[in-house]
């Protein structure tokens, strides 16, 4: 093993593949349908942050109570007439190519529809390359919660270093919460100074620069901090 840690939990939105301003779009229209007016900026501010938690984020309490079901599933059904534009980010697939090659076991952590994530697994044809996936069955809570990064890393039997690849606060926070570095990407639309705030331990521009120097992954996975499941 070169340049990898033993695990390596990667975001598939936003990291992998190019979605978030599909699903910034997609929960604009299902809000709106709602009657509820949130502006596309205070929308993709949320993008990473699970649909369990999305709703009262933006709308409010009383917002989830009152229509959260109905609004997650316009929001799915929005997106799956975007889903067909979605593309893998350039040098995605060639860096789980090339974390199989260096001994690594890269889990892909997602909280979205089981059928959403087999899409992009796919894309990316990474069901040779990867250990396996997330999806949104497999957690109660979602992002920022940690819970999504714990049964990632319970998916491929780790206890020892690890590394999370995300590009949102929310990826990074719920990695924090778990004990687990998070090397950030700028993909997602987030800002180095947003993502450095949440608690990144660096930050690149794009899976495409983290495949020059892939060694930065085992130099910020060395231990596993003491975690809470928060």
């Amino acid at each position: 093993m070169t340049g990898a840690p033993p695990a390596v939990v990667l975001d598939i939105d936003g990291t992998l593949v190019d979605t978030n301003y599909q699903h910034a779009i997609a929960w604009h229209r299902a809000l709106r349908d709602h009657g509820y007016v949130v502006q596309l900026w205070q929308i993709h501010r949320h993008i990473g942050m699970g649909g369990d938690q999305l709703v009262a984020a933006l709308a409010g309490e009383d917002a989830e109570r009152k229509d959260g079901d109905a609004i997650r599933a316009a929001e799915g059904e929005a997106y799956g007439g975007l889903i067909g534009e979605v593309q893998a980010m350039h040098g995605a697939t060639e860096l789980l190519e090339e974390l199989r090659e260096d001994g690594a076991k890269a889990i892909l952590a997602s909280s979205a529809k089981a059928e959403e994530v087999e899409h992009y697994v796919d894309l990316l044809s990474a069901s040779g390359l990867v250990e396996g996936w997330t999806t949104a069955a497999d957690v109660e809570r979602t992002k920022p919660y940690p819970d999504l990064v714990h049964a990632a890393l319970g998916k491929v039997g780790c206890e020892g270093p690890a590394v999370m690849i995300g590009d949102s606060t929310w990826d990074v926070k719920a990695a924090d919460a778990a004990g687990v570095p998070t090397l950030a990407v700028l993909t997602g639309g987030f800002s180095q100074a947003e993502l450095r705030e949440a608690g990144a331990a660096d930050v690149v521009e794009s899976i495409s620069e983290l495949r020059k120097d892939r060694a930065v992954l085992r130099r910020f996975s060395a231990s596993r901090r003491t975690s809470s499941s928060g």
